[in-house]
This record gives C-alpha cells, sequence and structure tokens, in this order.
C-alpha cells in the first residue's frame, strides 16, 4: 500500500521546515506591514487585529481538532496490540485442552507466531517488500494451527476442548486483522496541509499585525510559533506507526515470548499437518 507524501519524510525535518517558514512569512508580512503603515488607517489597523484573532483562534481549533484524531489512532492502535496479546495467550493456554499429541506442535507454532509478530511490529511500513514476506509467513503459520485445530477437533470434537482452542484461535487471527487495519489508519494528510497553510498564514498575521503598529515583537511570536511547532511536531509523531519516536509498547506482546511453551526438539513436526518451518 502506498505512504502519503509526508509519511516519506521525517517528522523533525517536517517541522523544523513548518518553523523555518512562519518566521520567514513573519518577517516578510512584518516588512510589509511597516512599509503600508501610514498609508492605513485606525480603523483599518483594528480590523486587522481582529482578522488575527480569528486566524489565530481557527488555528487552536485545527491543532485541537488535529491532535484528537491522531491520539484517537494511536490509542486505538494500543489497544489492538494489547488485544491481539491476550488472543494469543488464550490461545497458548487452550493448547492444554487439545489432545497431548498436539501439544508440542501447537505450542511450537505458536512461539514462531509471536516471535513474528514482534518481528514485524519493529518494522517501518514503508518497508513494503519486507512486511510483505514477513506477512506471507505469518499466513503460513495461521494456516498450519488452523490445520492443527482442524486434525485435533477431529480426534477430539468435543467443542469444550478442541472447540475452545478453535475459537481462541479465530479470534487471535481477527485481531492480527484488526491491528494490521488500525495501522494504515492515519490522519489524513489533507487535514495535515490545511494546518501548516493555517499556522503559516498566522505568523504572517502576526508579523502584519505587528508591521502596522510600528512594534517588532521578536521573542513572544517566536516563542509562540515554536510552542505550536512542538504541538504540530507530536500530533505527526503520534500518527506514524513504526516509524515515529512515540511508538506503541510491545511489551504485551513481548511478554508472551517466556510464557509460550516451546518444546526442546521439534524433530518430526510437521509430519502430521505438513507444518512449515521458518
Amino acid at each position: 500500500m502506498a505512504q502519503p507524501f509526508l509519511y516519506n519524510y521525517d517528522s523533525v525535518l517536517i517541522t523544523g521546515i513548518l518553523f523555518l517558514l512562519i518566521i520567514a512569512m513573519n518577517e516578510l508580512s512584518f516588512r510589509i506591514g511597516r512599509f503600508v503603515q501610514h498609508s492605513t488607517d485606525a480603523e483599518m489597523k483594528t480590523l486587522t487585529g481582529s482578522i488575527q484573532g480569528s486566524i489565530l483562534g481557527l488555528l487552536a481549533l485545527l491543532l485541537g481538532f488535529t491532535f484528537s484524531m491522531s491520539m484517537q489512532r494511536f490509542d486505538g492502535r494500543s489497544e489492538a496490540l494489547i488485544a491481539e496479546a491476550n488472543a494469543i495467550g488464550t490461545a497458548s493456554l487452550r493448547v492444554q485442552l487439545l489432545p497431548e499429541e498436539f501439544h508440542a506442535e501447537a505450542n511450537a507454532l505458536l512461539g514462531r507466531y509471536v516471535d513474528m509478530r514482534i518481528g514485524i511490529g519493529k518494522i517501518d511500513l514503508s518497508h513494503a517488500a519486507q512486511r510483505k514476506k514477513y506477512n506471507q509467513d505469518i499466513a503460513a503459520l495461521q494456516s498450519d494451527l488452523w490445520a492443527l485445530a482442524v486434525a485435533a477437533t477431529n480426534a477430539d470434537p468435543r467443542p469444550v476442548t478442541s472447540g475452545a482452542f478453535v475459537n481462541s484461535l479465530n479470534e487471535m487471527i481477527d485481531s492480527q486483522g484488526k491491528r494490521n487495519a488500525l495501522q494504515q489508519m492515519r490522519v489524513p494528510e489533507v487535514v495535515l496541509w490545511l494546518l501548516f497553510i493555517v499556522f503559516v498564514a498566522s505568523g504572517g498575521m502576526l508579523g502584519y499585525s505587528s508591521g502596522l503598529s510600528g512594534t517588532r515583537v521578536v521573542a513572544p511570536t517566536v516563542m509562540v510559533s515554536f510552542l505550536i511547532a512542538m504541538i504540530v511536531f507530536i500530533i505527526i509523531d503520534l500518527d506514524r506507526p513504526k516509524r515515529g519516536l512515540i511508538q506503541v509498547d510491545q511489551s504485551s506482546l513481548l511478554a508472551l515470548q517466556g510464557a509460550v511453551p516451546m518444546p526442546p526438539s521439534e524433530s518430526g513436526m510437521g509430519e502430521r499437518t505438513g507444518v512449515v518451518s521458518y
């Protein structure tokens, strides 16, 4: 799946360029304001101040709206990871309900599955070929687990034993699909571009208003611009699964690496259900 244009660039770089654009626009607008200062009456200066307040209010609204969107998506990805870890943990516990001859094979497959899910969780979404290979291997493991569940159900068709494992396996596969879908859900790029435009325009209005008044306000303008740029950085970073500085904590999945028992020897496994080794 093709990534949005901005996703290909580092969030620090985007924020830095945006901050410099605001400062440059502020300086240019200040010079324009100074140039037309003497030909602008008091009523126009008052109107300019009102417009400046309106643009700053619009910027605050967009910042709050966009931050809320990015935070909701980040929380969704975090909850999806916890749900998937719980589903895998439940499936590993219900292995004990299967006939004994299936225990070693099921534990081995689930152990590999946990490793694969942790592995793909560390790969940037822009590395499409590498992620595709991981997803193919994960799909193969899911097929092997399902084949094992079918064989176990044929050997023991009781719903409270093999049936419980099948249900947990189905939930595990569904949770993986939901997590993959949530990783593709991000703040629409057009919203980010609109935020950037309003941000730069607000910097320009601050400079123009200062130019009309004939007073340069450097420190407060730079401070406000920097703080807003930091908020924009957090918005962008929260919206970047596998790429930004703020990442979903994988400790729930990492805890499963020691929780899912692995057999000391896997020789001879795969003969019954055609298990593929990775």
